[in-house]
């Protein structure tokens, strides 16, 4: 057994088991594959909308790039979601996204931009194999310029109508569901591998229970006893 194996079996004795079932059927349904990006955001229930969409599409990171803006989700529209996700934040100057961009391409993530100005490729068509970083740009302004200059690949949503954009937390919603579908009827290992897996479920128990973060500690510590 694994110290990790050990922590959460010992966290499994003192949650809920309604929230033990959980815990193992959600795991397996987690993907890093595809991250989302938002790029200085500037109405905060729009983002806490795309934390929820997340949540129950199954992607489990979020990138909040901070330029402008410092983001503070809404808990009533998160509905809790922000409880189960990871979300990393890139504040660093002069250029977080630049920050952000570099750290996930050396992670091997195709850095993709979301515009309507630029139609190369749909959700239905781009090549999923390659895990992919999903940008998506601020309401008002859309990507911006050092996005566009980074960017491997630009997708967009048809539009069929007078209105030429849709809500930022629509857009995503779609793009995530028809993506989700998509590897769900592929061979692409979209999942978490096993040990990612059972390292998220020991912070969602630590996330629920008071002092979870100083439990973990014990249980590590009384492993290294065994």
């Amino acid at each position: 057994m694994s110290e990790d194996d050990f922590v959460l079996q010992e966290f499994y004795k003192i949650i809920t088991p309604n929230k033990v079932d959980l815990f193992e059927r959600i795991a397996p349904q987690r993907s890093r594959h595809i991250v989302v990006c938002l790029e200085n955001i500037q109405q905060d229930h729009n983002a806490s909308a795309v934390m929820r969409s997340m949540d129950c599409l199954g992607f489990q990171e979020l990138h909040l790039i901070e330029k402008n803006n410092n983001y503070q989700f809404q808990r009533d529209i998160a509905l809790g979601a922000a409880r189960w996700l990871d979300v990393v934040q890139h504040q660093t100057p002069p250029e977080p996204g630049l920050d952000a961009i570099d750290s996930l391409r050396k992670k091997g993530y195709q850095i993709v931009a979301t515009s309507p100005h630029h139609k190369a490729t749909t959700s239905q068509s781009i090549d999923l194999v390659q895990p992919m970083a999903l940008f998506f740009g601020a309401e008002k302004h859309g990507i911006s310029e050092e996005l566009k200059e980074n960017a491997d690949v630009f997708l967009h949503i048809p539009m069929h109508g007078f209105t030429e954009s849709l809500n930022l937390s629509v857009s995503v919603a779609i793009l995530l569901n028809t993506i989700r579908t998509r590897l769900a009827s592929s061979n692409i290992q979209w999942q978490l591998p096993q040990t990612e897996q059972t390292a998220l479920k020991i912070e969602w128990c630590e996330r629920i229970l008071n002092g979870g973060p100083q439990l973990a500690k014990k249980f590590r510590e009384e492993f290294k006893k065994v």
